[in-house]
Formats: structure tokens, C-alpha cells, sequence
């Protein structure tokens, strides 16, 4: 009896770990100092990362198209605080205004 509780406890625990590891998936730990041309190039758009929730930094993700060998989109993590990134910020949003029209 003791040893089926101990084992559900267990059982417990590792799904407990698992699911508190997932949710940081899509947060972004660091930010990138600088960028190429050829990658801000092939930005398609972003999304600001805030500090609520599970992730302990803000910052902006940005989106990078998806090249034929990947099976996944490239995001590349940056500073909001940082001008360069502003500046990107603005480009990607008057570029994706103008493709819209």
C-alpha cells in the first residue's frame, strides 16, 4: 500500500515538473545585441514579450520567414529599450502597411 502511494506521488511530481517546464517555451531568455541586414531583410512582423506571466524579461520577438529546409519559423529575441530595434519596429510596420495595400 505504501509503496502505490509513494509510486502515485512520484507519478505526480514528474508531471508537475514537466508541465512547469513547458510554459516557459516561448519566452525569451536573452537578448540578441545586433542583427544582419539579410535577417532584418526576411522579418515578416513581431510580437512584444511583457513581463507578466511566465516570462521574467520584456523584450521584442521578432519573426523571421520561414527558409525551405526549416520546418520552423526563426524568432530572434531583442530589446525593446534598444533604438535599433525601435527603428526595426517601425520599418517592419510601414513595410507590412504597405504590402496590405
Amino acid at each position: 500500500m505504501k509503496s502505490q502511494a509513494l509510486f502515485f506521488l512520484l507519478i505526480l511530481s514528474c508531471m508537475h515538473l514537466s508541465l512547469a517546464q513547458g510554459s516557459y517555451g516561448n519566452c525569451c531568455l536573452g537578448y540578441l545585441k545586433r542583427m544582419t541586414g539579410n535577417v532584418k531583410r526576411n522579418i515578416e512582423s513581431y510580437r512584444i514579450q511583457k513581463t507578466d506571466g511566465d516570462c521574467n524579461i520584456s523584450a521584442v520577438v521578432f519573426l523571421v520567414k520561414k527558409k525551405p529546409k526549416h520546418k520552423k519559423q526563426w524568432t530572434r529575441c531583442t530589446n525593446p529599450d534598444d533604438i535599433w530595434v525601435q527603428e526595426l519596429m517601425r520599418s517592419v510596420d510601414m513595410r507590412n502597411q504597405n504590402l496590405a495595400t
